[in-house]
């Protein structure tokens, strides 16, 4: 019975953890680039976080990202030079939409 007690007690505080680490990175990243070929990764960089996802078709979103102030770098093909956006500020719990980003030869 006290195995029983114990393994239901050690349930409830993972399900726990778990729910409370979901709940703390629900805020999302979404941008365009110009031209939509220019480039095929984006970076995005703050104090505590380092995240990368694919450009397709000019788009990108980063699903899963920390509240704070991120740094978006478009990571170009040549002949384009890399680009990137500053201070731009995520809050929990929403979409933060960078709006099109060129990116120059």
């Amino acid at each position: 019975m006290k195995n029983v007690k114990l393994a239901i007690a050690a349930l409830v505080i993972g399900a726990s953890s778990f729910m409370a680490f979901n709940i703390s990175q629900t805020a999302s990243i979404k941008g365009k680039i110009t031209p939509a070929t220019s480039s095929e990764k984006a970076w995005a960089l703050s104090a505590t976080d380092t995240v990368q996802t694919a450009i397709s078709n000019g788009e990108f979103t980063f699903p899963t990202v920390k509240a704070g102030t991120y740094q978006i770098i478009i990571e170009a093909k040549a002949p384009y030079k890399n680009t990137a956006k500053n201070n731009v500020e995520v809050k929990d719990g929403g979409v933060t939409d960078v709006g099109e980003i060129v990116v120059n030869q």
